[in-house]
C-alpha cells in the first residue's frame, strides 16, 4: 500500500494528475432553448440545454445519437471543432463548450436538432458570432448542484499540470507550465493584415465572471479577401456582418466598432477554452490547471494538444 508521501511521489512525476477543486459538481437549475443560424451550413438549428445527473458529463443528443463532447470524438474540418459518432456529426460547438466549462456547467444534456429531418450532420447556430448568447442563457437560468442517481453529490475533479506539457507545429506553438490556477496567454499574429497584426492577452487567473465580461464578448472574425475562397469552398454560408468581424487587408475593419481592442485575440481564447474542454471526462473540470501559452493556434492544434494531455496522464 502507498503512503501518502509515496502517493505525492507518484503524483509529481506524472505530467498530468487528476486532484479535487475542492467543490462539488454543478448542472443548468433548468432548461433552456435558443435557436439561430448556423455559420457555415446557414441553416436554422434549435438547441435545448437540460440538466444532467453528476458524473453523466456533457454530451450532445442529435436524432437519439448521443455524443459525448469528448476528444474522442473530435475531428479534423475547417475553421471549426466537430465532434463525429457513427455517421452523425455535431460541428461548430466550440463557443458552446466554451460557455459551458467557463460558466461551470459541468453535466448537461445538448439536445440539437435542424430543419432538415434527413440531415445526419447539424451545426450549432453562430448568433452574433461571440458566446454572449449562451452566457446570458446560463445566468438566466441559474446552476446547481449535481448530484447521481442515488442522491449524492460528487466531487468535482480537476487535471493538474506537474510537469511541462507542449505540442508545436512550425512556429506555432502550444505549452502548458505548472501553476496553482488556470491563466491563459495566447498570440496570434497577421503580419499580411496590418488592422489585425500581432495581439497577445493573458487572463487574470480566469474565473466565471472575467470570462463573461471579458472573453465571451469577443466576436469570431475572418478575412474579407479570403471570403469568397471560402465560400466556394462550402463554407460560411450563413456568415454575414452580423455574426463576424470582418477585415480588409488594406481597408482595415469593415464593420467597426470592435467591442475591445484585441477583440480577435480574446475570440482565440475563448474559441481555446471550449476546445480544451474536451478534455473533461464524467463531470470534471476539461480545463487544466496550468499556465497555457498558445501562439498562432487553432482548432487542430488544439485539439492534438489535448491528446497530449491524454498521453501524458
Amino acid at each position: 500500500m502507498l503512503t501518502p508521501t509515496a502517493l505525492n511521489a507518484l503524483k509529481s512525476s506524472r505530467s498530468i494528475s487528476w486532484s479535487p477543486t475542492g467543490k462539488f459538481q454543478q448542472t443548468l437549475a433548468g432548461c433552456l432553448e435558443l435557436s439561430g443560424i448556423s455559420l457555415h451550413s446557414g441553416k436554422v438549428s434549435k438547441v435545448k440545454l437540460c440538466p444532467e445527473f453528476a458524473g453523466r458529463g456533457r454530451y450532445f443528443d442529435f436524432k437519439s445519437k448521443f455524443i459525448p463532447a469528448s476528444i474522442d470524438y473530435a475531428e479534423e474540418s475547417s475553421l471549426c471543432t466537430t465532434l463525429s459518432k457513427d455517421g452523425f456529426k455535431i460541428r461548430t460547438v466550440e463557443h458552446l463548450l466554451s460557455a459551458l466549462e467557463a460558466m461551470g456547467v459541468d453535466n448537461c444534456r445538448i439536445e440539437i436538432a435542424n430543419e432538415d429531418a434527413k440531415d445526419s450532420e447539424v451545426e450549432v447556430p453562430i448568433f452574433d458570432g461571440s458566446a454572449c448568447k449562451w452566457v446570458d442563457a446560463i445566468e438566466e437560468v441559474g446552476l446547481k448542484l449535481a448530484i447521481d442517481q442515488r442522491g449524492n453529490c460528487c466531487e468535482k475533479m480537476a487535471p493538474y499540470v506537474n510537469q511541462p506539457v507542449y505540442a508545436w507545429r512550425n512556429d506555432c506553438y502550444l505549452v502548458a507550465f505548472p501553476a496553482s490556477k488556470v491563466r491563459i496567454t495566447y498570440g496570434i499574429d497577421f503580419p499580411q493584415v496590418p488592422s489585425i497584426g500581432c495581439q497577445w492577452f493573458s487572463t487574470a487567473p480566469l474565473d466565471n465572471t472575467f470570462y463573461a465580461e471579458q472573453i465571451a464578448p469577443s466576436r469570431t472574425f475572418c478575412i474579407y479577401e479570403e471570403v469568397e475562397q471560402m465560400r466556394n469552398m462550402g463554407l460560411i454560408r450563413g456568415g454575414s456582418i452580423e455574426n463576424a468581424l470582418v477585415c480588409s487587408v488594406s481597408k482595415g475593419w469593415i464593420n467597426p466598432p470592435l467591442r475591445f481592442h484585441d477583440e480577435p485575440c480574446r475570440h482565440k481564447v475563448l474559441d481555446f477554452i471550449g476546445d480544451i474542454s474536451l478534455f473533461a471526462r464524467l463531470g470534471s473540470q476539461g480545463l487544466p490547471v496550468a499556465h497555457m501559452v498558445v501562439y498562432k493556434g487553432g482548432h487542430s492544434m488544439h485539439a492534438n494538444f489535448v491528446r497530449r494531455l491524454l498521453e501524458n496522464i
